[in-house]
């Protein structure tokens, strides 16, 4: 008697489970079928939420399950788009750069005067990187990989050799109205502009603590980003 009230009972738990499953099952069918009905959303979805989990834990620590869980899809559609997550990072790291290369072009350089071009490239870039961290992260958790998922990206060499044409005929431009001096190497500044940049940023915190200053406000934000314009065009001038 006893052991059928307890299969009794057994029974009437495992509904109990079953039954408050059944939301969760449901809220999980109508995610995928919505997937289904919008790729284009769902890819974008999984980008974003692919892009914010690169930026936070590197590629080591990211999650498949945690991207899927974020763009509010399954793995399944994952690996589906993108075929592994090594695949997904590497799209991410190419956007990164395609997207700083394209906002680049807004300043249309080629027709600027050639000291205010290269200001407004300096303080671009600074803004640049304030406005979107999950770029440096990026930067980083690829330098830790010695850049061997961006040597992969066949649009790179292309896209950065444009960027450096247009840099190229600024200072050339500059040096031929006499307000640069010559022989200036176009990679050799724009790694001053990114590095003064770069440093200051990866190193705020440990810095605003050793020397009592807080790095992070934005009195400090806006004189350094003059002082990188005002180093980079100093080191320039004829």
């Amino acid at each position: 008697m006893e052991d059928a009230r307890s299969e009794v009972a057994d029974g009437v738990g495992e509904a109990a489970v079953e039954t408050a499953k059944a939301p969760v099952r449901k809220a999980a069918a109508r995610r995928t079928a919505g997937s289904t009905r919008n790729p284009e959303r769902t890819k974008a979805a999984i980008f974003e939420a692919a892009k914010r989990e690169f930026a936070e834990k590197g590629l080591a620590g990211a999650r498949i399950d945690v991207v899927a869980r974020r763009a509010g899809t399954n793995k399944r559609m994952i690996y589906h788009y993108w075929g592994d997550k090594d695949a997904l990072y590497l799209a991410v790291l190419s956007d990164a750069y395609r997207q700083i290369r394209h906002a680049e072009r807004r300043l249309n350089l080629t027709r600027r005067d050639p000291e205010e071009g290269l200001r407004e490239l300096a303080l671009f870039t600074w803004h640049y990187y304030l406005d979107h961290p999950e770029f440096l992260s990026l930067l980083a958790t690829e330098n830790l990989n010695k850049a061997r998922y961006l040597r992969q990206a066949e649009d790179i060499p292309e896209m950065h050799s444009n960027f450096q044409g247009e840099l190229a005929d600024v200072l050339r431009r500059g040096t031929d109205g006499g307000v640069f001096r010559a022989g200036l190497d176009p990679v050799t500044v724009y790694l001053t502009i990114a590095s003064l940049g770069y440093f200051y940023l990866s190193n705020r915190y440990t810095l605003s603590t050793i020397f009592r200053r807080d790095l992070q406000s934005p009195t400090e934000l806006e004189r350094w980003g003059d002082h990188i314009a005002a180093t980079v065009i100093a080191a320039c001038r004829a």
